[in-house]
């Protein structure tokens, strides 16, 4: 699931090389990103041992045709718990965005999750953690569908090459300026059957102060034996997450 000095090298000269009319959208856009969060979870599964995390990222579109690209990091305890080593994972990903027909929106693409020297293909039981996925989504008006393949095993699990996850869901805006996300998935593990399970979120967001917050209370069904830190807590426990992100 950056180098700042070096992103805003990049995007001065983005934004230098496409200047645009006050009022226009311009062509190619540069936004970063940093953040915290009280616990990172993704698809609902403890990445950080139920502690906060540290967070930033980059990303690039260009409006007219709807390709982008970006990077997004995040600090982990998960490789260590599991035997390996590392504390960062790095996401990596582009595609590209459009409509299909007028009020029917797609997004397909692919998005690399590197744990670099995690060293979990060492670890008996484990493959290496590094893990690609292709993507696509379907959508209109605030609901949405999407479903990610892994082109590798996934997240260390052996032999989970062609697993997949199904994520259903909707972005509600409600008055006062507030966002309602509803989410529900399916993480299919390959081979690995046991280690499948489903997730939920009900979440709300809404942007104070030039910051976006977020609260989101999630959970699972999963495995209370499989996903477990060292000291036996289950990483997919119902919970709520608090998350503040600032974007510029």
């Amino acid at each position: 699931m950056k180098k700042l000095v070096i992103a805003a090298a990049v995007a001065a000269s983005f934004f230098g090389g496409f200047a645009q009319a006050e009022d226009a959208k311009p062509d190619n856009e540069v936004s970063f990103n940093v953040g915290v969060a009280s616990e990172y979870r993704y698809r609902a599964i403890s990445q950080s041992r139920l502690d906060p995390a540290l967070q930033g990222g980059a990303d690039y579109v260009n409006n007219p045709s709807g390709f982008y690209a970006g990077t997004w990091l995040s600090t982990i305890k998960w490789t260590k718990d599991a035997g390996g080593s590392g504390d960062i994972e790095w996401d990596i990903y582009g595609g590209k965005k459009g409509e299909i027909v007028k009020d029917v929106s797609y997004d397909v693409g692919v998005l690399s999750y590197i744990y670099p020297s995690n060293g979990l293909n060492k670890v008996a039981g484990f493959a290496d953690a590094n893990t690609t996925e292709i993507y696509g989504q379907i959508g209109t008006g605030p609901v949405y569908a999407k479903y990610s393949h892994s082109v590798t095993n996934l997240f260390g699990f052996v032999n989970s090459k062609n697993s997949g996850y199904l994520d259903l869901g909707a972005n509600i805006d409600v008055p006062e300026g507030y966002t309602l996300g509803l989410h529900v998935g399916r993480q299919t593990v390959k081979n690995n059957g046991a280690s499948s399970y489903s997730d939920w979120k009900i979440s709300i967001n809404k942007e104070f102060f030039g910051v976006n917050f977020g609260l989101a209370a999630l959970g699972t069904n999963a495995d209370k034996k499989l996903y477990v830190t060292p000291a036996g807590k289950f990483t997919g426990k119902t919970t709520l997450v608090l998350s503040a992100v600032k974007t510029f």
